[in-house]
């Protein structure tokens, strides 16, 4: 089963709200879901993102795709790479060579 990471809409008309969900990518918008994940509020300002980073990586790792909208807001929530986090440390630079003092 091919599983998406994607945005289930929920409330009312010109009241929109949306569950993060994982869900068979066959299955329509509003359908059956396997997980929920978290939840996005576009609506408040600023716009709130709650996603259970522990899930949301379990099912990346399990293969889950990520439709765009979520992965944009999966690294504004800071669960992927590229959003708030901090930038990885550069690599450590070797230590300097001890070079030969010259015979004088």
């Amino acid at each position: 089963m091919a599983t998406r990471i994607r945005l289930r809409r929920v409330g009312r008309k010109g009241q929109a709200y949306f569950r993060i969900v994982v869900a068979d990518s066959k299955s329509p918008r509003d359908g059956r879901f396997v997980a929920a994940i978290g939840n996005y509020n576009p609506r408040a300002n600023p716009a709130v993102i709650d996603v259970n980073a522990e899930q949301a990586r379990a099912w990346l790792e399990k293969g889950a795709t990520p439709s765009d909208t979520v992965r944009s807001l999966l690294k504004k929530a800071g669960v992927l790479r590229g959003g708030k986090q901090s930038p990885p440390p550069p690599p450590p630079s070797p230590p300097p060579s001890p070079s030969p003092a010259p015979a004088a």
